[in-house]
């Protein structure tokens, strides 16, 4: 029995607002730090009577400038002191707050890494806690993207989708997208986990390979009986396999791109209505929708979309089948109309 590769562990990613480039943010830590030890050192200068210097008893501008690089950086070698009463109650109310506060600035880099880890781990809790009926795309490809712009387009919101996709690179353009993101391979359990898919609604399958989008399918069934599971294959062949592995709907590529080149060649006029059918918010949109309480009762043939068929519980029926002659209140109709409409 062969050992499967061990692969990283899964994480979430989720999408975040753009921060500044790294040197802009060191410039301005800098900026802050020079700003702490300027307000010491005209602290300090402006006092420089209270203070005495062990060599020469008197405090000049470079002496405060020394005095205010010693007593920020926490050195405090004792040669300059302040002795007055004004001194030390600035030292104590002023001084020591900017010493806090150069010193936090120093070691923001590694107070910045633990608060944003931390962020990120409650806004993932949060996310799992709220996220319920969603869209998971496995594959961030061409067919990844093109899908998640029709779901977009449709009204789903960015934040109801996640991608899983093996690529790093992949998982960073869903997230700039505004989608949340897993980077691993979607036929282990717990990469679908990752991507909360027990909880989706919807599942699409994008794969690059006919054998992955089929592990895919029976994992993610698996894992969710319920959703709706739609798969992308190459061959034709490849179909009824991925029916049999859980896939609710099953569109082969290679086919449709050959059927639209063959309707293109025999009419071209014929080839730009289906792609407008099927490019969603422009000219024609191809759209299913319940049948409203005024259209109850009447024909397909009297709405004012045109009806291409009518779906009946679990039964689409054409638009021209007797059964469909009178529409029911239950029904859904797939229809053409104007985009926007």
């Amino acid at each position: 029995m062969g050992c499967r590769e061990l692969t990283p562990a899964a994480s979430l990613s989720l999408p975040r607002a753009p921060v500044g480039s790294p040197l802009r943010q060191v410039v301005r830590r800098l900026v802050m730090a020079l700003a702490c030890m300027a307000a010491t050192v005209g602290i300090v200068y402006a006092d420089r009577g209270g203070y005495h210097d062990n060599a020469d008893g008197t405090v000049s501008f470079l002496d405060s400038v020394y005095y205010a690089t010693v007593t920020l950086s926490t050195t405090g070698y004792g040669d300059i002191v302040p002795y007055s009463a004004s001194a030390r109650l600035s030292n104590v109310l002023l001084v020591t707050p900017l010493r806090v506060l150069f010193l936090i600035i120093l070691v923001g880099t590694t107070l910045e890494v633990l608060t944003e880890r931390t962020r990120e781990q409650y806004r993932q809790q949060r996310w799992r806690s709220a996220v319920r009926d969603h869209t998971v795309i496995v594959g961030y490809g061409t067919k990844g993207r093109a899908a998640a712009r029709t779901l977009v387009a449709h009204g789903v919101r960015a934040g109801q989708i996640v991608v899983v996709d093996p690529d790093p690179v992949a998982v960073e353009a869903a997230l700039a997208d505004g989608f949340a993101g897993v980077a691993g391979d979607a036929t282990r359990n717990d990469v679908l986990l990752q991507a909360e898919t027990q909880r989706a609604k919807d599942v699409v399958i994008a794969a690059q390979r006919d054998d992955t989008a089929v592990l895919v399918a029976l994992t993610a069934r698996q894992l969710n009986a319920r959703a709706t599971i739609v798969a992308s294959v190459r061959e034709e062949e490849n179909v009824p396999l991925l029916r049999q592995s859980g896939a609710s709907a099953v569109v082969t590529s290679s086919g449709a791109a050959g059927r639209m080149l063959g309707m293109s060649m025999l009419s071209p006029s014929a080839g730009r209505v289906m792609e407008d059918l099927i490019t969603y918010g422009s000219g024609l949109d191809l759209v299913e929708r319940p049948v409203t309480k005024a259209e109850a009762g009447r024909s397909p043939r009297e709405l004012r979309d045109l009806v291409v068929a009518v779906k009946r519980g679990h039964r689409l029926l054409d638009h021209d089948d007797p059964e469909a002659a009178v529409l029911e209140l239950t029904d859904r109709i797939i229809a053409i109309q104007r985009a926007g409409a």
